[in-house]
């Protein structure tokens, strides 16, 4: 069956023939006719002059499709009728695209071929319009002409906040309205019942079940927490929030509001009649929660660790089988690439030598508390359950998607003796993108760089004015799983002794067809039963006795605290070197690995709040809900405990080189995700860049160079098939397909082992059949040596830890399928161990046992070769069977990577690159 991609609804706006029957090409024509005057406000072009920029000139950044996330009906009419895109819309594609075939001859001059100037201001020629938003005297935004980003310079701090807001509201009103639905769980009544905005909503409520009161709650903790700092940044908020409700009410009288308000019913277009909610500070609080739950929430998986842990004890008795679960987890894996490598420990999260009230659940008990109750028409059909199942999965992994990374060298290494950096967030592909440009200048605020839309009153990554900083997704374990043991009935529970009722919160959602979204009419209520432990995720039996399993997480009821440091760190009075960098990222309690660096100082902190754990409890696993295995000094109400202090987590000034893309942090520092291994993605930045170092000399142009060639990396060629094809060749390949075969791979591998275009453009892979081969033989190869060993349970059970393989053309990643993030999890670093240990060569950290031929070589290569003839025989159509982009056998577009539509604005695909979204290089000159 041919695999289909992930669609929101408004993906259903593909051609006027998709929409209701009048709207034909040529009405659509007459129309675009009566909608064209209000498209936009007219503006004065002026100068706006760059302040304090001590970057000289090499500060460089990128953001696609384009600044301009929002379209009138218009225009979202004319991008259906005939692909014309608004202002600024899609220009930023091409560049970032770009790179994949023009890295290779990168120089300095030329960086900016690829990449924006991020130089502070807009030079007077380059001015393409000037705004007073609402008519204050105390802002302006001023555009230029190249991208349209904006450029916010307040003369007082409320009105750089009101431009902020309306800056934000210009550029992607749409999707923030999306966003805050989404995060109150109300994004199908709000936006249509498709399937996968089904699966959306229930993703991110099951997590975060806020009422209005727990978001209000949240916003007065963060405010009374934080002194002058928390009074400010309310005074901040409410300043964002009125520039936005100020376009909204200027859009709306003057009609040029985003026309997907119009295509999903909230407003007319001819009488004007509907509304566009005002934003509300509660607003901020629900999509904080959805951003921190995407990226920045290690831990959880808890469950699945018990299940896969029993299977092994069940395949090989209790202590062998615990130290075959031991040597797959990799906790402490002594081959795995480190952002900090020099040998410095951070011991968190480590196997204890006695565990302590460990609950793990009694064989085949675990069920998955239900979220969706009292589903109608489409809220209960096929797809919805689908979604519905595919949602929880992702909520209650510990595999959390995500592809941030960050390449930062010292100036001891680069050519003109200040520190260099390449890096960036992975936020997935959207049209509009989830993340804005802009800069914003005013009292107490320096800074320029992306923000996510909706929470842009401060810049989130990017650059002051002597300093850039970025994140990469950290993974740290700040989730742990509670058995709750029950009484009376299925919705009571004991807590410290006493029977005490769960918490009952519901939303219920329906929804109608619309012109975006036909899907038929459907109904469903999401309900959560919590406790003081978090909400209930899995029941159980554990010794005989009901119990709920529930997810309790350091950051939940806290979605609002990190507002802090995101403002310390626009504060250019405040932030000032490496150490006070870190100071304010300690103030983000969102799991994130930050990065920093100018002209003499780089820096590395992981942020979050790391719970202090009860002596003996072992944080992979289920506990008992009792008083002696919570967080030390937790309270309930407030969801408050003691943490780890600062110099507990990973850290460090002034390294040789960091590397990280989502891999270990340093040593003894356990994060929750499987796959910290031998092989990870994170050696393709680590090798490049610690041969960079080691010949000095290091430009913008080289760094930039080698995470460009890391992008393109198929990180299973590249690290493991070379011993793959070791184990084969150590006899000669008789059989003519195996022996095909491996010649094409060994080919590919001499190439470099990467997916590229045989040209800029020509949408065929070079070495494209060695691809097609290694993507049919990974999976069959890693089940041919594990299976038989560990069993079909065991076997099954680990792949729920940790999948098999995680190719480009898989659909997987923050937005399923064409999503360009891959190599992230997979089973890589078992093969190589395994196949060098069969080999007779030196493994640090082996597997418990030799899997591949029961560790004989020959029978290890029977195997592979069995396997890889089999892989070898698989179609181009086989392997890539095609979904609702891409026809069956369409190799290239099957790995390409798609802006995801969350409007009525379409963008074409682009080749593969494994790469953050935004991306920033950056080498300062000078310090204040």
């Amino acid at each position: 069956m041919p695999r289909r991609t992930s669609r929101t609804a408004l993906d259903r706006l593909r051609t006027p023939g998709r929409l209701t029957g009048f709207l034909k090409t040529a009405s659509i024509c007459v129309l675009i006719a009566g909608l064209l005057s209000p498209l936009a406000q007219t503006a004065s072009a002026a100068e706006a002059t760059a302040a304090n920029d001590y970057c000289g000139g090499q500060c460089s950044d990128i953001l696609p499709p384009g600044e301009n996330g929002n379209a009138t009906l218009a225009q979202v009419l004319l991008n259906q009728a005939f692909g014309t895109q608004p202002d600024h819309a899609e220009d930023q594609l091409g560049p970032y695209a770009n790179l994949a075939k023009g890295y290779s001859a990168l120089t300095n001059s030329t960086i900016n071929t690829f990449f924006n100037d991020a130089s502070f201001g807009v030079p007077s020629d380059q001015v393409a319009s000037t705004l007073s938003p609402a008519g204050r005297t105390d802002v302006k935004i001023v555009r230029d002409k190249k991208t349209g980003v904006p450029h916010i310079t307040g003369t007082t701090r409320y009105g750089t906040e009101f431009g902020a807001g309306y800056a934000a509201a210009q550029d992607r009103l749409w999707l923030m309205d999306v966003f805050r639905h989404v995060g109150r769980g109300q994004l199908t009544t709000f936006a249509g019942g498709a399937a996968s905005n089904q699966g959306l909503e229930q993703q991110f409520w099951r997590n975060a079940p806020y009422s209005e009161a727990d978001l209000q709650a949240q916003i007065d903790n963060a405010v009374a927490n934080n002194g002058a700092r928390g009074q400010q940044a309310l005074a901040d908020a409410n300043a964002y929030l009125a520039g936005i409700n100020s376009y909204i009410d200027a859009s709306d009288s003057g009609r040029y509001f985003p026309g997907e308000y119009v295509l999903t019913g909230h407003k007319d277009s001819v009488t004007n009649a509907g509304t566009i909610d005002h934003f509300k500070i509660t607003d901020l609080v629900a999509l904080a929660s959805v951003i921190g739950a995407l990226f920045g929430s290690g831990g959880g998986g808890e469950v699945n660790n018990a299940i896969s842990l029993l299977a092994a004890q069940e395949q090989y008795g209790v202590t062998k089988g615990t130290e075959v679960w031991e040597s797959f987890r990799e906790r402490n894996d002594p081959e795995a690439v480190l952002t900090v490598h020099n040998g410095e420990s951070f011991p968190y999260a480590a196997k204890p030598a006695n565990a302590q009230g460990e609950a793990l659940p009694d064989a085949g008990s675990v069920t998955t508390e239900p979220l969706v109750h009292d589903a109608t028409g489409t809220g209960g059909d096929q797809s919805a359950s689908a979604a519905s199942a595919t949602a929880t999965a992702n909520a209650l992994t510990s595999a959390k998607r995500g592809m941030s990374n960050a390449l930062v060298v010292s100036g001891k290494y680069t050519a003109s003796g200040h520190p260099v950096a390449v890096f960036g967030p992975q936020t997935g592909y959207f049209a509009p993108q989830l993340l804005m440009l802009q800069e914003i200048q005013g009292p107490g605020i320096s800074a320029r760089g992306a923000s996510f839309a909706g929470l842009s009153m401060y810049v989130e990554l990017g650059r002051g004015q002597d300093y850039s900083w970025s994140a990469t997704t950290s993974g740290q374990d700040i989730i742990d799983t509670y058995a709750v043991e029950l009484c009376q009935d299925d919705y009571h529970y004991l807590y410290h002794g006493t029977c005490t009722a769960m918490e009952k919160i519901e939303q219920k959602n329906s929804w109608a067809p619309t012109t975006a979204d036909g899907t038929a009419a459907g109904s469903y209520t999401m309900r959560v039963w919590r406790t003081k432990y978090g909400p209930v995720e899995y029941r159980a039996t554990v010794g005989g006795k009901k119990v709920a399993y529930t997810t309790l997480r350091s950051s939940y009821m806290h979605e609002a605290d990190s507002i802090i440091g995101f403002q310390m760190l626009n504060d250019p009075d405040y932030v000032k070197s490496p150490q006070t960098f870190q100071s304010a990222v300690q103030h983000i309690n969102y799991t994130f690995n930050w990065f920093y660096a100018d002209s003499t100082h780089t820096a590395y902190y992981n942020s979050g709040n790391n719970p202090v754990r009860a002596s003996g409890v072992d944080a992979e696993f289920p506990v008992w809900a009792q008083a002696a295995y919570e967080w030390r000094n937790w309270n309930p109400t407030t969801n408050t405990a003691d943490y780890t202090p600062a110099s507990a987590h990973p850290n460090s000034i002034d390294q040789d080189y960091y590397v990280s893309w989502n891999n270990k942090q340093a040593l003894d520092y356990a994060t929750a995700s499987w796959g910290d291994g031998s092989v990870h993605r994170g050696n393709l930045l680590e090798d490049r860049v610690k041969k960079l170092v080691a010949a000095g000399g290091v430009t913008r142009a080289s760094l930039v160079k080698a995470m460009a060639d890391a992008s393109l990396a198929d990180l299973r060629a590249e690290d493991v098939l070379p011993d793959l094809l070791k184990v084969i060749n150590s006899s000669t390949v008789t059989d003519s397909t195996a022996a095909a075969a491996v010649s094409k791979l060994q080919a590919w591998l001499t190439a470099g082992g990467k997916r590229t275009e045989t040209s800029a453009g020509s949408k065929k892979y070079a070495d494209a059949d060695a691809i097609r081969i290694l993507d049919a033989w990974w999976p069959l190869l890693a089940q041919g040596i594990f299976e038989p060993g560990l069993g079909t349970d065991l076997y099954t059970a680990f792949q729920a830890n940790l999948p098999v393989d995680e190719s480009p053309s898989a659909a997987h990643g923050p937005t399923g399928a064409h999503a360009g993030s891959s190599f992230q999890y997979g089973w890589w670093s078992y093969v190589d161990k395994d196949v060098r240990a069969v080999l007779g060569e030196s493994v640090r950290g082996p597997l418990a046992d030799k899997y591949c031929g029961g560790g004989s070589l020959s029978t290890c290569r029977d195997i592979l070769i069995s396997t890889l003839k089999t892989a070898a025989g698989k179609t181009a159509a086989q392997v890539y069977p095609g979904d609702d982009l891409c026809s069956a056998g369409d190799q290239w577009c099957a790995d390409s990577i798609v802006q995801r539509t969350l409007g009525g604005i379409k963008h074409y695909n682009i080749s593969w690159q494994n790469r953050p979204t935004f991306q920033q290089v950056v080498e300062f000159t000078s310090h204040r």
